[in-house]
């Protein structure tokens, strides 16, 4: 479940930058309550189901969202996911935000279900990665595991990951993990990027977690996961597309993190419509 503190202090700030210094719009409609309700407009995962409650709340806390659907649910176009029912200064007030969070998790969510159901292959875990919009990590994150993925890291405390950039510093993978040994608990996990078989054996050597098997083929991971003991977990990572997914079926990794989950996300349409409003379709 998203933390719902943090998520607030999120939507808090989310919502001044939209309100400024008030609402023009309804400034001068008549005070009263009412009743919308949230419409897919497509086909999709739904995902952010918490969201307008907590939006409602923060504007004062005289208004409701009633979910028709969980998080996680397939819907189709035409379904009605929820309905707010209240002050209708409050309902137009934290449309927007509600909105633009809803569409951005319902299609991280929807993109994720994607690439699980293309990838076929309930022994790889599909995870994201720290290619996040910023300011919106939490939901993003929370969003992929909506889908069906899986959360990597969601910091740079979140785990010890050495790339290719720590190991030029230290001069080596030896090196460099041998230097990050003398400082850490015997409890922290290592992760290393490697690029060659050559690399590959001194990861091994070296004991680490994970290797992180960076941008390789489908068949170069199968042949190279041989040597690998079995104690050793492996991460697939780099050039993984909706595209090529596919082809990594049967890789033997134990992970493939995939980028494109939350950095090309599309949203999924999503309409508010209050009582008596009528959109026309074109």
């Amino acid at each position: 479940m998203l933390n719902k503190l943090l998520a607030k202090e999120k939507l808090a700030e989310f919502l001044k930058e939209d309100l400024g210094f008030g609402d023009l719009s309804t400034a001068y409609l008549p005070d009263g309550e009412t009743a919308g309700s949230f419409i897919a407009k497509e086909d999709g995962i739904a995902c952010g189901q918490e969201i307008p409650r907590m939006v409602y709340e923060l504007l004062g806390g005289d208004a409701d969202y009633i979910p028709c659907v969980k998080d996680g649910d397939f819907i189709k176009k035409g379904t009605v996911m929820g309905k707010a029912v209240g002050n209708a200064k409050t309902l137009l007030a934290g449309e927007r935000v509600s909105l633009n969070m809803m569409q951005h998790m319902s299609g991280i969510a929807t993109k994720t279900k994607k690439a699980i159901d293309l990838l076929d292959d309930d022994s790889i875990k599909l995870c994201d990665t720290r290619k996040t919009t910023l300011g919106l990590r939490m939901f993003d994150k929370y969003a992929v595991m909506i889908g069906g993925g899986h959360n990597h890291r969601f910091d740079l405390t979140g785990a010890l990951m050495l790339k290719d950039n720590h190991i030029a510093l230290a001069g080596s993978i030896k090196n460099c993990v041998e230097n990050i040994r003398k400082h850490i608990g015997p409890l922290t996990p290592i992760e290393v990027e490697i690029e060659t078989i050559d690399e590959l054996k001194e990861a091994i050597d070296a004991n680490v977690y994970v290797i992180m098997f960076d941008n390789q083929l489908p068949q170069t991971i199968r042949k190279w996961k041989e040597i690998v003991p079995a104690h050793v977990k492996v991460e697939a990572s780099g050039g993984i597309s909706f595209s090529t997914i596919a082809s990594f079926k049967g890789c033997g990794a134990d992970f493939l993190s995939m980028g494109e989950l939350t950095n090309e996300v599309e949203p999924l349409d999503i309409s508010f419509l209050v009582k008596n409003a009528v959109k026309a379709e074109f």
